[in-house]
């Protein structure tokens, strides 16, 4: 290892930290768009199932590799066993989680460049200026590489300042803000006309759909993809989390933080959607289809806040306001990843790591915009509905399978002695060692 891994400075820090990592667009953006297209409260509901059977365990395991080995990815599953074959596959596994990560960040932030374009139109309206919000609201080449370009140096502004004073500092400021932001906002819709028909579709299931195979593998990409499974973010993070610690506890705040912000995200968006609709807005096709389901916060919730007259300037300035915090919490650490592994393997300085990652990332970018038709959707299934569960399966079995049993438990007891007499020890390994990769495989085989 050529450089030493950073450290977060306290577990409110790392919690934070990594709660952001897991609480991005996928949360605010993507998770209510799937409970939208795939029947409200019945999506909600399989997705909290697949958060406690699946993404839960799997957040535990990557979480415990990183801090087992405290070095990147690529080495730290490259150092769980000592035999040539299984050191070489762990490294293989390593690079394509960091890879997918960064097809990911690619889209991610073409998408995080529309929020700060439809953050920064309201404002343009406000200051008499309507032609540049006209240019900010307009699908373009250049309007998408401009914003993509400037929220990347924004997540590098963030990582090159390192660990404490960028990633956890910023990560303390932005997630209550995002919390009061989100609450708020939530408040404010559910006192508009049409909020409670939304609502009731939200957490009302309709029992008969929650067995679709469709819905199924979509709530098990969206909670991996949700909790940043699969991509070596969170192995990274663990590799900055102390020894006192208690792994299993502290993935539990973070994967109940993510699933109170996605939660919190549905109550805001589906009831808007049918505030849009009682002031004319077509939200579904004759079909039950919804319309515009991958670009559902650029136009139907736009259209609602200009229903809405002036003071729909404010809530939409406020809404992206929130969008974008929860895209640079999420961008960091996509960020970070790649680049603490560069950092290691190449004994590259931080400062030269973040740019070469960030100009790969752009380039990638740059190339999805130019072919957006053909790519965008494209990265997106590939990246999240199907490599996350995939890699997040590998990185479990190679943890339960390859690692021996008697250091993993070393491992759990540092932060937590007895841990090896409570029902997590008896039941956790075996579950993520036969029955996670089970049901990750059933499920991608319905689907």
């Amino acid at each position: 290892m050529a450089n030493s891994s950073p450290a977060f400075a306290t577990r409110l820090g790392f919690i934070l930290a990594a709660a952001g990592s897991a609480v991005g667009v996928g949360n605010i953006w993507g998770f209510p768009t799937q409970a939208a297209s795939n029947g409200g409260g019945a999506f909600l509901l399989v997705y909290l199932i697949m958060i406690v059977l699946l993404a839960y365990p799997m957040l535990v395991a990557e979480i415990t590799i990183g801090r087992i080995r405290r070095q990147n990815p690529i080495e730290a599953l490259r150092n769980l066993s000592s035999k040539p074959f299984l050191r070489g596959s762990g490294a293989i596994a390593g690079v394509i989680g960091l890879i997918v990560l960064s097809l990911i960040l690619s889209f991610y932030a073409i998408v995080s460049g529309w929020l700060v374009s439809y953050m920064l139109a309201p404002l343009m309206v406000l200051i008499g200026q309507p032609e540049t919000a006209l240019w900010f609201t307009e699908f373009s080449v250049s309007r998408n590489i401009t914003t993509m370009i400037f929220f990347m140096l924004l997540t590098v502004y963030v990582v090159r300042s390192g660990v404490n004073n960028g990633i956890e500092r910023w990560s303390r400021r932005l997630m209550p803000l995002l919390f009061i932001l989100l609450i708020g906002m939530s408040a404010y819709i559910l006192t508009q006309d049409g909020a409670i028909q939304g609502l009731k579709m939200y957490l009302l299931p309709d029992f008969s759909t929650i067995t679709d195979p469709n819905l199924i593998i979509r709530a098990m990409g969206q909670a991996f993809f949700s909790l940043s499974l699969g991509v070596c973010v969170m192995m990274t993070y663990g590799a900055y989390l102390s020894n006192s610690e208690n792994i299993p506890k502290t993935a539990a705040w973070v994967a109940g933080i993510d699933t109170s912000v996605a939660f919190l995200a549905g109550l805001l968006i589906l009831p808007a959607m049918f505030v849009a609709q009682s002031n004319g807005i077509t939200i579904y096709a004759d079909d039950g289809t919804l319309l515009s389901a991958d670009t559902l916060v650029f136009t139907v919730l736009p259209a609602m806040f200009d229903a809405l007259g002036y003071a729909g300037l404010f809530m939409s300035f406020g809404f992206f306001l929130l969008m974008v915090i929860a895209a640079i919490t999420s961008s960091i650490s996509m960020l970070e990843a790649p680049v603490n592994a560069l950092r290691e393997e190449a004994n590259c300085d931080r400062s030269s790591g973040v740019w070469i990652i960030a100009l790969i990332v752009t380039a990638i970018s740059t190339t999805i915009i130019y072919n957006f038709e053909l790519l965008f959707g494209a990265v997106i299934t590939f990246s999240t509905v199907y490599m996350q569960p995939i890699m997040a399966l590998v990185f479990g079995v190679m943890l339960t399978w390859v690692l021996r049993q008697n250091y993993l438990l070393k491992a759990l007891k540092q932060g937590s002695p007895d841990i090896d007499k409570s029902l997590f020890w008896k039941v956790w390994p075996w579950y993520v060692k036969f029955i996670c990769p089970i049901l990750i495989l059933l499920v991608i085989w319905r689907g």
